[in-house]
């Protein structure tokens, strides 16, 4: 998460891109939004069905050597006891073959590495969608904010606004608003000045549409973290 000083980068601006406007911006912050728990049982059953037969594929002698060995028994029994033989060896090849495998992407870089961006954005975007409709049914009275929510861990963004507003705005400026934060996201960048120049673009389109009025801001500058 991001530092008392980055958070408060953030709350300054904010608070500056809310003057001359009665509309609202809220910053909420948050690791990662899900764990993710099928996509290291999804990478363990598929290394572990495709893995043994594409080594085998690539073994053929050691196919050949048991072949020519199961000729040569020549008895049904031995053939028997040589095949169930083989099957378990196989079925325990899989079976230590998930359980590494699920270990390994276990470990929150490697799965994070792994998770389908599509994934990851359904998971946002609904954590977004239930913070802005729990923090709007506690701004009784506000029809005029925009929520910016950020997934750090998952680098996903998420500009959800009143639909008044966004009749009004349209999807350009949440667009822009987002990219900014997505650059500065990328390779590991600190988000802090992306978010910061999200909060002016969605302060400008606040102020073109909701000029200032006496009514107080039924949402906190400050950026929530969950």
């Amino acid at each position: 998460m991001l530092s008392k000083i980055e958070e408060d980068r953030i709350e300054a601006a904010v608070t500056k891109a809310e003057e001359g406007t009665s509309g609202e911006i809220l910053c909420v912050l948050a690791g990662e939004v899900s764990r993710y728990r099928e996509v290291p049982l999804a990478w363990a059953a598929a290394i572990s069905l495709a893995l043994p037969p594409v080594v085998l594929a690539l073994s053929m002698r050691p196919l050949a050597d048991l072949v020519d060995s199961l000729w040569v028994l020549g008895q049904s029994g031995a053939l028997e006891r040589e095949l169930s033989v083989a099957l378990s060896v196989y079925a325990i090849v899989q079976i230590v073959v998930f359980v590494i495998t699920m270990a390994v992407v276990s470990i929150p870089e490697v799965r994070r590495r792994l998770t389908p961006r599509t994934l990851k954005s359904h998971r946002v975007a609904k954590a977004a969608h239930h913070q802005f409709a729990s923090i709007s049914a506690r701004a009784v009275g506000s029809e005029t904010g925009v929520l910016i929510f950020v997934a750090l861990d998952d680098r996903q963004v998420q500009i959800l606004a009143d639909a008044g507003i966004h009749q009004k705005v349209g999807d350009t400026a949440w667009n822009r608003a987002v990219a900014a934060i997505g650059s500065a996201m990328k390779a590991g960048h600190d988000p802090t000045a992306g978010i910061i120049e999200a909060v002016e673009i969605c302060g400008a389109a606040l102020r073109e549409h909701y000029p200032a009025s006496p009514h107080a801001h039924a949402f906190s500058a400050r950026p929530i973290e969950v």
